[in-house]
Order: C-alpha cells, then sequence, then structure tokens
C-alpha cells in the first residue's frame, strides 16, 4: 500500500464542513412496481449516486494501487470498521449443513451487525452529525447481503457504493479523499475475507438467480466470494471504479459535485492494452498495479480451461480496441443491466440523504 502518511490536522482541518440543514430519516423503500422505475431514473438519488460513481472512476484513471495518495482520519475508521466485520466472521464459524445453501452462519453474523451497525457508523461520523447516523446505518446493513435468503447481489453492492456517497453527502468524506475511497476502503473491502466462510456455499443458488442473463456475477470488491462459480466477471460498480488503466489526472474540485459531466473520452495507457489481460505474463507482472488485473488474476487461479471457454464475457470485452471504450461500454452496460432492473432497484432505500423525489430543473 503506498497510501502517504496522514499528516496531524488542526481542529479546523479536521472537523467536516457544517452539513446542510436536512431532517434525516429511516430510508425506505419506494420502488413496488416496474412504472416506479421512471421515479428512480429521475431521482435526485439516481444523479447523485451515479455522479458519484463516474466521479470515483474519473478520480482514478492513469493511477497505480501503488501511487501516492492521501489518507485521511475518516477514511482509516472506516477500514476499521471492515476489519471488526472481518473479526466479526472469525468468531462466527460457518455450521455443519449441505453445501449448495448459503450457510445458516450467516444469520448470526447479520444479527450482530444488525445490533451494531448504528455504533459502528458512529466511529466514523464527528458527534456534530451524529443525527445522520441511523439514516447512514441502514446502508452498511443492506450492502453485506440478504439474511432471510442469505444471498447477494448486485443491489448489495449498489448499498455498499450509497453508503459511501452518504458519507461524502454529509461533509465525512471529501473530494480529496477519493483515491483512497478507491484505494484504501475498496481495496481493503477486497482483501478482507469477511462472508468468505458464510456465504461461499451460496455460489451456485446466487448465478441461477442473477439479474444478468447468463453473465455469473461476482461482488463490488472481488473476491468477497472466493468460490469458482462467481469468478467470471466483475459486477459493473467494481469495473467502472477499478478500469483506471487509462491515463488522464483527475483535477479535484473544491467540493463533491454530484451529476457533473465525466470525461470518459481519455487517451489510453502507453503499454497495456485489454487485449493484454488474458495474457498470464502480463496479468502476473502487473496485477499488483491495478485492481482490475488482480480481478483476472483470481479467475485464473479459481478456473480451469481457457480463458474464452469460462469467462466468455470477459474475453469478448479484451478485443475492444481501447480502455476508454471498455470504461463508456461498462457504464453503459451497468446502467441497462442493474440500476435499470427493476428486480434490484425495488430494494433500494431512499430517505434525505438519497431521495425519491426528481432532481430539481
Amino acid at each position: 500500500m503506498a497510501e502517504s502518511e496522514r499528516q496531524p490536522e488542526s481542529p479546523e482541518e479536521g472537523a467536516p464542513p457544517p452539513a446542510p440543514q436536512r431532517n434525516f430519516m429511516i430510508p425506505k423503500k419506494e420502488i413496488n412496481m416496474v412504472p416506479d422505475m421512471a421515479k428512480w431514473k429521475r431521482s435526485q438519488a439516481y444523479a447523485d449516486y451515479m455522479g458519484f460513481i463516474l466521479t470515483l472512476n474519473e478520480g482514478v484513471k492513469g493511477r497505480k494501487l501503488t501511487c501516492e495518495y492521501k489518507v485521511s482520519e475518516p477514511i482509516e475508521k472506516l477500514v476499521a470498521l471492515l476489519n471488526t466485520l472481518d473479526r466479526w466472521i472469525d468468531e462466527t464459524p460457518p455450521v455443519d449443513q449441505p453445501s449448495r445453501f448459503g450457510n445458516k452462519a450467516f444469520r448470526t453474523w447479520y444479527a450482530k451487525l444488525d445490533q451494531g451497525a448504528e455504533n459502528l457508523v458512529a466511529t466514523v461520523v464527528p458527534k456534530q452529525l451524529v443525527e445522520a447516523v441511523p439514516e447512514v446505518a441502514v446502508y452498511l446493513k443492506e450492502s453485506v447481503g440478504n439474511s432471510t435468503r442469505i444471498d447477494y447481489g448486485t443491489g448489495h453492492e449498489a448499498a455498499f457504493a450509497a453508503f459511501l456517497c452518504c458519507l461524502c453527502k454529509i461533509g465525512v468524506l471529501r473530494v480529496d479523499d477519493q483515491l483512497a475511497i478507491v484505494f484504501k476502503v475498496f481495496n481493503s473491502l477486497r482483501e478482507l475475507h469477511w462472508l468468505h466462510h458464510v456465504l461461499m456455499e451460496a455460489a451456485a443458488r446466487l448465478r441461477a438467480s442473477s439479474v444478468w442473463s447468463g453473465l455469473p456475477q461476482s461482488p463490488l470488491i472481488p473476491p468477497l466470494f472466493p468460490a469458482p462459480e462467481w469468478a467470471v466477471v466483475p459486477d459493473g460498480l467494481e469495473v467502472l471504479l477499478f478500469l483506471h488503466k487509462p491515463v488522464v489526472q483527475f483535477v479535484a474540485k473544491p467540493r463533491w459535485q454530484f451529476g457533473s459531466k465525466s470525461h470518459l473520452l481519455v487517451s489510453d495507457h502507453p503499454n497495456l492494452e485489454p487485449r493484454h489481460f488474458v495474457d498470464e505474463k502480463v496479468v502476473n507482472e502487473s496485477h499488483k498495479d491495478y485492481m482490475f488485473l488482480e480481478c483476472i488474476l483470481f479467475i485464473t487461479e479459481m478456473k480451469t480451461g481457457p480463458f474464452a471457454e469460462h469467462s466468455n464475457q470477459l474475453w469478448n470485452i479484451s478485443a475492444v480496441p481501447s480502455w476508454s471504450k471498455v470504461n463508456q461500454g461498462l457504464i453503459r452496460m451497468y446502467k441497462a443491466e442493474c440500476l435499470e432492473k427493476f428486480p434490484v432497484i425495488q430494494h433500494f432505500k431512499f430517505g434525505s440523504l438519497l431521495p425519491i423525489q426528481p432532481v430539481a430543473s
């Protein structure tokens, strides 16, 4: 990890700016029927969510995992939160049961999170923003999977991104935290083995119910579920955030500005091309620099046989001539196959930070 050493902050620098006055609320579902999807696509929540994704997508382009970046105190607290979830996994061994179903020990682990989520979020959010904790904590609980079905999918991925988006909107995370959000928080999540022990047995069941027709999923930060059935293609969010091979410098803005235009047409990496990620030698040499190649390495370690057969969708993507076109195509794919799918968005929850109300004209 090549994060720069965190410098001591003065009280004025360390405290987040006052959040706009708002009445925080417990998020709830608003998309109950297919026609309600129109409300979602017009909503402030959709605009802010996509703005957040595209901002991070843009911010990491041209950057390697080994680059220098600032690690703020809130980022360190977020990583500590994830480490707590990981420790709880170690304290919750899987139960002996048929392997085709999600392990019921997940429910024990989830119950601990359900009870402790607000306390965990309170360790990240400063005291002056304590009223926001119950609202933000809902997205954390929604991000780890469903305790009834014992499953995990694109909607849970989206909830984790929404969790971080909310922390940005209340000022806990700032624009200069962008690289650390991706390289420190998401990469720490990818490296954790939380959910590994208790959910990996649900892979075949989840694969069968995937919204991505014929395209097996893997979680936002692979490999959360290190089972061969899952190691086929990183889902849209993961690719959007971490496909940072195109070379472009991000110019930081003074504050988060969601919904701004994303400059996707950028120059590509001078050496690595899309066709190279199916080259075992290139992956072995460069995987420590790029999360995307870390994912590819994991796939090659878990799968046997020709790459074109076990990961056909990725094989097709490797034929795209440039990373900028890959990036644009994956953004379109994520919108179409995740954010515009009723089976996914029906579970999304809306509150004061991610409201269902339409974008103000």
